[in-house]
């Protein structure tokens, strides 16, 4: 018989009756803290940071341990967050009642089986793939780097490629990973794993990614309105969001994510759409160095240029739990040298709302201003992107370089 544990997110640890095995598997997965009792060696105390979702931990010659972790904001704005930041001008208030679940991995298989069950509702979709086979019948074209490499010269068969017109394509392959995805997931409402296995059975023709693989790419048109919903769920089903670790003694299976990860992608994405139209915003830019030498190097979480490629602003986003002494130093330390390697006179810090307001220092003797700026997640969308957008106004106030020039230590993607 297994044991649930249910912990939520940045609460106070909670003691719990562990075998010294299971809690030491625990403790190694860095899921949560699991620190043992010095006098009960048989009574842990588990603390969940950051990470929020639901896992499976079984040990070989233990009964398995499902731990769930509670998001401190309602699901309804976990999938906001998670929904904008991969498709910010595709975001919608989900009409499911995803709300009425407190647990994340219910409430997401829910929602991804109530939009699958809309989009297959009128059939699978179909569409044309890139094909390539060996044949006695010519269509396509011949690739004729193959034909030589195969045949050696022969005429047949030959080796073609064409397009061809079928159901499995990218948009219904992305859908049947994510439904076998969930179906290996413990605590998936009984009702929806039936549902689901119908879903699965209507996609049997279709070729599911390995995983591993690289996902499928596919892009919104006309012709895919019915399946975005779906598909932009199980973007989030399947990317970088499970853990499985099967490997010897210890398997831990389950479906996370890292609140920190989804906090600065809502917020670099959120603020890239403000910012003014003009110029380039880099998330995550690569290539920033603290040193004339190149030995140290940076990863802004945002960097906004102007058109000749001067730095305009720099932004780093913070989930932080809630602190009596309010935000760290050590972020003002980071951000400091983030605005000295790019010569802006300005930087910001944009944090979940804790106990600390919006606020500025001016940095002695280097002539530099770090704004720290909140953000209230318990809001609802419309007022939440207003708060970005708010932000977004006061960036270029006085962020622009020391002196003007091109900078060139930046080699990051461009998006905009």
């Amino acid at each position: 018989m297994s044991l649930d544990i249910e912990l939520r997110e940045h609460a106070q640890p909670t003691q719990w009756p562990l075998a010294p095995a299971v809690g030491q598997a625990l403790a190694a997965s860095r899921i949560v803290e699991a620190v043992p009792d010095p006098f009960m060696p048989d009574l842990w105390r588990l603390k969940a940071s950051s990470k929020v979702g639901s896992v499976t931990v079984s040990v070989r010659g233990y009964d398995p341990v499902r731990l769930r972790i509670i998001p401190k904001v309602p699901i309804a704005r976990l999938f906001f967050l998670l929904g904008y930041a991969l498709n910010p001008k595709g975001w919608r208030d989900d009409p499911t009642d995803a709300a009425a679940h407190h647990e994340l991995l219910p409430a997401l298989a829910h929602s991804f089986e109530r939009q699958t069950e809309r989009a297959l509702r009128q059939g699978l979709l179909q569409g044309y793939r890139r094909a390539e086979e060996t044949a006695l019948v010519l269509r396509g074209r011949i690739r004729e780097a193959e034909q030589i490499r195969r045949r050696f010269g022969s005429s047949l068969p030959v080796e073609i490629a064409f397009d061809e017109f079928t159901t499995d394509i990218a948009e219904n392959q992305l859908l049947k990973a994510a439904a076998e995805r969930l179906l290996r997931l413990d605590g998936v409402p009984e009702p929806v794993r039936r549902r689901l296995l119908r879903h699965r059975a209507s996609l049997i023709d279709i070729t599911a990614p390995v995983r591993g693989d690289r996902l499928p790419g596919w892009r919104p048109s006309r012709l895919n309105v019915r399946y975005q919903p779906a598909l932009g769920l199980a973007e989030l089903i399947l990317r970088g969001s499970s853990v499985e670790h099967p490997a010897g003694a210890v398997r831990i299976e389950g479906f996370l994510f890292d609140m920190n990860r989804v906090f600065e992608d809502f917020v670099c994405v959120a603020l890239r759409e403000a910012l003014p139209v003009g110029g380039s915003v880099e998330l995550q830019a690569h290539g920033i160095h603290l040193d004339d030498g190149r030995a140290v190097r940076m990863k802004p979480d945002l960097v906004w240029f102007d058109g000749t490629r001067h730095p305009l602003a720099v932004v780093d986003a913070k989930y932080k739990a809630e602190k009596p002494e309010g935000f760290p130093d050590a972020d003002l330390y980071q951000l400091l040298a983030y605005c000295t390697a790019l010569g802006l006179r300005e930087g910001h810090l944009v944090y979940a709302k804790g106990n600390a307001e919006h606020g500025a220092h001016d940095v002695r003797n280097a002539g530099i201003r770090i704004h720290q700026h909140t953000l209230d997640l318990d809001q609802q969308p419309q007022l939440l992107l207003a708060e970005i957008n708010e932000i977004a106004r006061r960036i270029p106030e006085g962020g622009s370089p020391e002196s003007p020039g091109h900078f060139s230590d930046v080699a990051g993607p461009t998006c905009r």
